[in-house]
């Protein structure tokens, strides 16, 4: 098993929440001797030469600071479509305590059912200034509950499809009811005996059902990769990779934002000023003028990183013929009006991928289905940044378990590196 592999599998496994990915991004920085700064504080403590990052909930920006005023910026999200537990969220049916969701992002929400899940995410505490809230991270790494689909002898079409409720039919199941139990409160208990805080000092919560799937190599060679989560924490491993790794000469970023399977526009998402505000510090810091900044975000280039589809071995009839990525094949350069991609920054991703020997495919949509939109195009165009769009290929894309190609990540962490150091 490669080095690469090896790694990402690891930062998926621990990524059970986007607050628990920003959580492991921020310790993987500091051990490459990043320093945290605020990002509502003083910048004035940043140097050329110098290794930084901000974080807020589930965003993170690292960057390097670099001799020359160029910009390269990879940016990549840290949700996934899954579930989330609503507050007051105890309903009873059927002699089962059950658990009411909200379904967030795309998913293909069958794909949840009869499988272990567990909870994770951030919980709020009370502390003697109601301004300023203690953030605790929760995961339990047990499987809490389960969503049953319901037996073939009452649903005798299953097998041709069937439409999927998430206010009926993704309602997980966390324990059986004795006659007389009181349901109301149970999960806030249970979050304040695993926290092992008073349940009058919790003041708000944010659990997602994650899937407790390890991420696997599959297949007689081990040349597969599965796991939950691959869209998009192997891009955000990748970015962070190449960061640590890069020799840059200029100013390099790499920005992990939130809420993109929700459209981005959020205060964390890629479709906010968030990354233009902490870009603006910056500059201010190192005496740089506006002009300067504007210059540089201009003359600058961003990598979106989304994973991409892959030709699928079954219905090989939704692919576009040459423009259908492979697994183990190399990464996807994105190609479509729905995209960041123009012609001028697919030729610089490829003659990088030539000079490194690093194998690129092209991916574009067959013309009649349109492919789902990144964050690319929204970040991009608040900076007026040249930006290209590339990612890993992927089966059962916004699936519980996800597959990639497990050679093809190499690749990506390679083309990150070097296009920081360009």
């Amino acid at each position: 098993m490669s080095s690469y592999i090896s790694e990402l599998m690891q930062f998926l496994n621990a990524g059970v929440s986007p607050y628990h990915t920003i959580a492991q991004s921020a310790a993987y920085l500091e051990s490459f001797g990043f320093t945290e700064l605020p990002l509502a504080g003083d910048f004035s403590q940043v140097k050329r030469g110098g290794k930084y990052y901000v974080r807020d909930g589930s965003f993170l920006a690292g960057f390097t600071v670099g001799q020359e005023n160029v910009l390269r910026i990879a940016a990549s999200h840290t949700d996934w479509p899954c579930m989330r537990i609503k507050p007051r969220p105890e309903l009873s049916a059927g002699g089962c305590l059950k658990l009411s969701v909200e379904s967030y992002g795309g998913g293909i929400f069958s794909s949840w059912m009869d499988r272990p899940l567990s909870l994770a995410g951030p919980v709020l505490l009370r502390t003697e200034d109601p301004m300023k809230p203690e953030l605790r991270l929760l995961s339990w790494d047990e499987p809490l509950m389960t969503i049953p689909n319901l037996a073939i002898h009452m649903n005798r079409e299953v097998n041709k499809g069937v439409t999927v409720k998430a206010n009926v039919d993704m309602l997980p199941i966390c324990r059986s009811m004795e006659e007389g139990f009181n349901k109301d409160g149970y999960l806030l208990s249970k979050v304040a005996e695993k926290l092992e805080v008073k349940v009058e000092d919790i003041l708000s919560f944010e659990l997602y059902v994650y899937c407790m799937a390890k991420a696997e190599l599959v297949g007689f060679e081990k040349d597969f990769l599965s796991a939950p989560r691959l869209d998009n924490l192997s891009s955000a491993h990748a970015n962070l990779w190449g960061l640590t790794r890069a020799e840059g000469k200029g100013i390099n970023f790499a920005v992990l934002f939130d809420n993109e399977e929700i459209g981005s526009n959020t205060r964390r998402g890629g479709d906010s000023q968030t990354l233009n505000f902490i870009l603006e510090k910056l500059f201010a810091a190192l005496g740089l003028s506006h002009c300067d900044f504007l210059n540089a975000c201009m003359s600058g280039m961003m990598l979106s990183c989304d994973a991409a589809h892959a030709a699928h071995p079954n219905h090989m009839e939704f692919a576009d013929g040459p423009h259908a990525p492979m697994l183990n094949r190399g990464l996807a350069l994105k190609r479509s009006p729905r995209y960041s991609s123009v012609v001028e920054t697919c030729a610089v991703v490829q003659g990088l991928c030539d000079r490194d020997s690093i194998p690129l495919q092209v991916y574009m949509n067959r013309a009649d289905l349109p492919g789902g939109g990144t964050l690319g195009s929204m970040a991009s165009s608040l900076l007026s940044m040249p930006s290209a769009d590339i990612g890993v290929p992927l089966l059962a894309m916004h699936s519980a378990c996800e597959l990639m190609g497990a050679k093809d990540h190499e690749g990506f962490c390679r083309l990150c590196r070097s296009f920081y150091s360009a």
